[in-house]
């Protein structure tokens, strides 16, 4: 039977509550890994395992209950070691790269922020900025619409300097929350997103961090941005013991 994988913590850090369960249905039993100073977070891992919501929300449920009692280094969904020895020959491996991220992310939590343009806000903006793009159009409009080399060198120019932008909004969004975050780590590229990045904020510092981001809203009333957290500081972590498992969408 392989070996899923929540966290780790400290040797020392209390125990969880009897019976608890996790991944799973019915509900893998979730138990501690001991090696040296370090623990894992575990219970074994069910066949076919996938991130549906109920599996994803017993993942956190074991995170949250977890980090009550203290530091814990949280692995991502679907996290799976081989076995038991695997897990706790990795925590002898690398106990003082995990000593040093449990210290270091103590009392912290992650926010993530993703920033995407309002796109009827944004055509104003660059028209307003563009002297070009606004003398092209409005030639466009005196035409009766233009040639159709006209409308799309038009298109072209509308799309470029759309384009220009979030490069240089993901840069202002970014440079505008880093001071109020310990840390920062840029997330993968995705469609509709012009900036994913991860922010490590110190929980007691929380609200400065959320009033960061309502100031850039006001700053940038052509982007939308939205905010999930705090979360665990999954970003933070890595490496970590074990691969998680191939993704799905969620059911």
């Amino acid at each position: 039977m392989s070996t899923y994988v929540y966290g780790i913590a400290a040797a020392s850090h209390p125990s969880l509550p009897d019976g608890m369960g996790g991944v799973g249905e019915p509900a893998c039993p979730v138990r501690i890994l001991n090696r040296g100073e370090l623990a894992a977070i575990v219970s074994d891992a069910p066949e076919g395992l996938r991130p549906k919501r109920r599996d994803l929300l017993a993942h956190q449920s074991v995170l949250n209950e977890a980090a009550a009692g203290g530091s814990v280094l949280p692995m991502r969904f679907g996290s799976v070691a081989a076995d038991d020895n695997a897990v706790t020959d990795v925590l002898e491996q690398r106990v003082e790269h995990y000593l040093e991220r449990l210290d270091t992310l103590a009392g912290k939590v992650e926010y993530n922020v993703k920033a995407s343009h309002d796109q009827e806000a944004v055509l104003h903006r660059v028209m307003s900025e563009n002297q070009d793009i606004r003398t092209l159009a409005e030639a466009n409009r005196k035409s009766g619409g233009g040639s159709y080399e006209d409308r799309l060198r038009l298109g072209e120019m509308v799309a470029a300097a759309v384009q220009g932008r979030e490069g240089e909004d993901a840069a202002q969004v970014q440079g505008a929350l880093e001071p109020a975050a310990e840390a920062v780590s840029v997330g993968p590229e995705s469609t509709g997103w012009l900036a994913n990045v991860s922010f490590l904020v110190d929980r007691d510092t929380s609200a400065a961090f959320l009033n960061a981001v309502e100031e850039v809203r006001k700053a940038h009333p052509h982007l939308d941005v939205r905010v999930n957290g705090p979360l665990p500081p999954y970003s933070f972590v890595e490496p970590g013991p074990a691969e998680p498992a191939v993704a799905t969408d969620a059911e």
